[in-house]
């Protein structure tokens, strides 16, 4: 069952044991009770009446001293904000829809205390979407202090005069880096791997940065050539976070006898000595519990949906599953009429559902 926006509000006791580093994008996401409208700001310029309703957005998000002061200073980000998390939780979702853990909201208090494999695809998948967010409401015109890509080597004024605008994922990194309060290690090593699959999530994103053409002239010639930056759509990122999951790389912290500094390590399939991650490798220090019961993690997948011929045995764990049927309307016997439009029948069929028993 996927719970889409329905974000409860926790105990304050709950918020401060969150680590600092997700102080935006999940302890905001924890801020918000979901029923508000997916409505943006009143675009910069109109007055003193949207200055104050941006700081008051800032205010009710549940962020650090510095963070609600950088928010004040960005009209505009409060929504962007929202947004985002919205994006990254039903990202998270949607690509764990087939699994045990399904990414619902029960029990994330909890894993976000842990060093699981989950934990990590919250923090990769919670920054890809800030990033993403962020650059997008730079070329859409929805944020004062940042517009297109101004990148050195597009045609910024042949791109502006044919009306395209390059996502900003310059100026979102380096915002959301300063935002964040990352540094470049951290003290222990659960700061150093949640330091580690955060930048994971912002680099997905830079990696699905693609530069995209486009020709103008007479008869389809390319006279005149603009490019621009464009963002992969967030699907594609998610499923590239979705593989770094399933191949996630456990590690420890390790002493490097060249500079004196511990970093992280994970053992080599073959030798003694242990290997670097890869930056783009998703990590994490436990395993992870297996979700089938109700624990402080879950809870559980006792009357979850599944798939008979797919995934029941594994989401159900072998408790089996019940079946039921019921009807369902569809349309049927489309034709299309004179003109341009098509007409319908309603049409109904049984159609078997099957939930995994307690």
């Amino acid at each position: 069952m996927r719970s889409g926006l329905q974000l409860p509000l926790p105990a304050p006791a709950a918020l401060c044991l969150l680590q600092p580093l997700l102080l935006l994008h999940v302890s905001a996401y924890f801020g918000l009770t979901g029923r508000e409208a997916l409505t943006h700001l009143p675009f910069p310029g109109q007055g003193a009446t949207s200055a104050r309703a941006h700081v008051k957005q800032c205010d009710l998000l549940t962020l650090s001293r510095k963070q609600k002061r950088l928010c004040r200073k960005e009209p505009g980000l409060a929504d962007v904000l929202r947004d985002a998390i919205r994006l990254g939780i039903m990202e998270c979702q949607y690509q764990f829809r087939n699994e045990r853990w399904n990414c619902s909201l029960d029990g994330r208090a909890e894993l976000l205390k842990r060093g699981f494999k989950e934990t990590g695809f919250l923090y990769a998948v919670s920054s890809a979407a800030l990033s993403h967010s962020l650059a997008k409401a730079c070329s859409s015109g929805r944020m004062e202090r940042c517009t297109c890509d101004d990148s050195p080597d597009l045609e910024n004024q042949k791109a502006w005069q044919w009306g395209v605008c390059g996502d900003n994922l310059k100026y979102s990194t380096r915002f959301l880096q300063n935002f964040l309060g990352q540094k470049k290690t951290g003290k222990d090593l659960r700061a150093k791997v949640d330091i580690h699959n955060t930048k994971m999530g912002m680099k997905a994103v830079k990696n699905g940065l693609k530069t995209t053409c486009k020709c103008h002239g007479v008869s389809g010639s390319c006279a005149v050539r603009t490019c621009w930056k464009q963002l992969s759509p967030f699907h594609e990122i998610g499923r590239l976070l979705k593989a770094k999951y399933d191949s996630a790389v456990r590690v420890f912290s390790a002493t490097n006898d060249a500079t004196g500094h511990s970093e992280l390590a994970s053992p080599q399939a073959q030798g003694p000595s242990p290997r670097l991650p890869r930056s783009t490798d998703l990590v994490y220090m436990e395993d992870s519990p297996n979700f089938c019961r109700r624990s402080k993690f879950s809870v559980g997948t006792a009357g979850r949906s599944c798939l008979k011929e797919t995934n029941c045995d594994s989401i159900c764990c072998g408790r089996g599953h019940n079946t039921r049927t019921r009807m369902v309307t569809f349309s049927c016997h489309c034709q299309v009429q004179w003109c341009c439009h098509v007409e319908c029948q309603q049409c109904m069929q049984e159609e078997e559902v099957y939930t995994c028993k307690q």
